[in-house]
């Protein structure tokens, strides 16, 4: 790696699980000074027992007033991770209810600018910002018409926002299919039954964890060389 992030202060907004709780955990063992936020109470006190070191806020991300604020109270600060996410937009595009694609937006999309224009002010220029996305923007898989328009158009931003806010970096992690709690709407049997499967469709024969999207993140915001790239962690799923 290029950079340490001893001592380093981070914020992970999304932070309370699945990738960005890993994340976190993986950055307090780098020795950094981690600050995660969530909406749910709940899953920040859960998130707590796996990071017990990392500072916790309940943070509305949707809401620009709340974010403005928290940034202005955190100061300085050298890296941003934005691991925000929403549950809809998925489905066949004939059958897609566009108002529940038009929440997916709010769900993801306006949140990450939000936080990320609420934060620019205290980022250290030698610091970085690390947006994750999915590699429905670029899957082509039927049904994921509507989660392509969301995370196709961040992606489409990371190169010229490159270049606006040189040489702060600007990148962004692609996972494909991970086991995580986004998961969950699905009973336990079916959930493995449907990885069972998803397995069989992956070059690399498996489902990602979480870990390995977090040390993608962690390249990212080490390689002081890398910036307006997205980078496809999903197992070859998008070939």
């Amino acid at each position: 790696m290029s950079t340490t992030l001893e001592n380093k202060k981070v914020i992970i907004a999304g932070g309370s699980s699945g990738i960005g709780l890993a994340t976190a955990a993986l950055l307090v063992q780098e020795k950094a000074q981690v600050i995660i936020t969530g909406r749910n109470p709940d899953r920040l006190e859960e998130a707590a027992k796996v990071v017990p070191t990392a500072g916790l806020e309940v943070l509305d991300s949707n809401n620009r007033a709340s974010l403005d604020a928290f940034f202005a109270a955190q100061g300085q600060l050298d890296h941003l991770v934005i691991a925000l996410s929403g549950a809809k937009g998925g489905g066949m595009f004939s059958d897609l209810s566009l108002q529940d694609l038009r929440a997916g937006f709010e769900g993801k999309f306006w949140p990450q600018l939000d936080t990320m224009q609420a934060a620019l002010p205290y980022l250290s220029k030698q610091g970085s910002i690390t947006l994750v996305t999915a590699i429905s923007s670029v899957s082509r898989m039927p049904g994921t018409s509507g989660l392509a328009a969301i995370n196709g158009a961040l992606e489409t931003m990371i190169p010229g926002l490159a270049k606006e806010f040189q040489p702060l970096r600007i990148n962004a992690v692609s996972p494909g299919i991970v086991n995580t709690p986004w998961w969950d709407f699905l009973p336990a049997a079916n959930k493995a039954e449907a990885f069972k499967g998803y397995a069989t469709q992956i070059p690399v024969g498996k489902v990602a964890e979480p870990e390995e999207l977090a040390a993608a993140i962690l390249f990212l915001m080490c390689n002081t060389n890398t910036t307006g790239t997205v980078l496809r962690c999903d197992g070859g799923l998008s070939l």
